[in-house]
């Protein structure tokens, strides 16, 4: 599918970024061109450490960010596929600096789209998150805006031979920032912060995923989000996993923080198709559901279904959880 393609990966410096770039390289090495594009050249030093232009000089480190439009167009130059990993991410923090997040994860999403729009680029998967799902904080917000940019931008592509689909999945096991590593820190003091002891979340790993992207780009008809069933976990699991001896210490949520995560709402579920490993949300048009279904198949979900991390059936226990650890997060296994 990558053979001989050139691919641009924006926010390539993070942990998805790199994850992807270690499997695109592994699994299809006839792949032309593969383009980190990110603003931090320390972090495009760190991994040129790993990913070297000397055993890999089909890779290039592009330095830019995203709310650069004509740094886009010059970088999207010759590009096939795009995939867009940029974003800022943190939830307090873009509650705190509202008009930095909103430059980058909704201007900057317009930006990369015109850029597309511009070049002879093909193929477009942006990453979302279970938090653009009636979202109550901003990052959530400006990512279900960056949803419907890409969704959207179906409409105006005219005649180009371009697709935009979107990933939308939930938290990453051992990504930066998360909560694996935060509680990993934490166990030194004897004490885990827990901000309620009733919250869930979703939970997928690097490497499901970067597969679910590569089926995006394989897969995508075009204004897609597809959704993965994956499982849920309890933040009180997660201390157990990883420090059983510590004492739990009732914190409060942050601001913008929710108990449950959701990635499909019952406002979505006339346009959601169950496509068996994934769903796919449309854009809410009859014709085009039913226009879906005759092309790709799968089934309609019943009206007033949702997808809630509090109410997934499928729910990871404890031992699980410390096997997921030691294997994505702790290889050391002190967990």
């Amino acid at each position: 599918m990558l053979d001989n393609k050139s691919i641009l990966v924006t926010g390539g410096t993070g942990s998805f970024g790199r994850a992807f770039v270690r499997t695109v390289l592994a699994k299809y090495p006839g792949v032309r061109r593969l383009v980190i594009y990110s603003r931090d050249e320390l972090k495009q030093y760190e991994m040129s450490q790993e990913f070297s232009q000397q055993e890999f000089p089909q890779l290039r480190y592009f330095i830019g960010d995203i709310r650069d439009q004509d740094r886009l167009r010059r970088a999207l130059e010759g590009i096939d596929i795009v995939v867009h990993a940029a974003a800022l991410k943190q939830v307090p923090a873009a509650e705190y600096n509202p008009f930095e997040c909103i430059k980058t994860n909704v201007l900057g999403a317009q930006n990369v789209i015109e850029a597309c729009f511009d070049t002879k680029v093909s193929n477009v998967v942006a990453l979302s998150t279970d938090k653009a799902a009636a979202p109550i904080n901003l990052y959530g917000a400006t990512k279900l805006c960056s949803d419907k940019i890409f969704t959207a931008a179906m409409n105006i592509k005219g005649a180009r031979d371009l697709k935009l689909s979107v990933v939308r999945y939930g938290n990453v096991i051992g990504s930066r920032g998360s909560v694996v590593p935060f509680f990993l820190a934490q166990r030194k003091n004897g004490v885990i912060p827990i901000t309620d002891p009733t919250m869930t979340r979703f939970n997928i790993s690097l490497e499901e995923g970067v597969q679910m992207v590569l089926w995006a780009l394989e897969n995508a008809h075009g204004g897609e989000i597809f959704v993965p069933k994956i499982p849920s976990y309890r933040i009180t699991d997660v201390a157990d996993a990883i420090a059983p001896e510590c004492e739990q210490k009732i914190v409060g949520i942050r601001p913008g923080e929710k108990i449950h995560e959701e990635m499909i709402t019952t406002s979505d579920s006339p346009n959601t198709i169950d496509l068996g490993p994934y769903y796919a949300i449309l854009p809410s048009t009859a014709e085009l559901t039913d226009d879906y279904l005759a092309m790709r198949g799968g089934t309609l979900v019943e009206l007033g279904f949702a997808y809630n991390s509090g109410t997934n059936p499928d729910f990871l226990s404890v031992e699980q959880l410390r096997e997921l650890v030691r294997k994505h997060v702790d290889p050391t296994h002190e967990v």
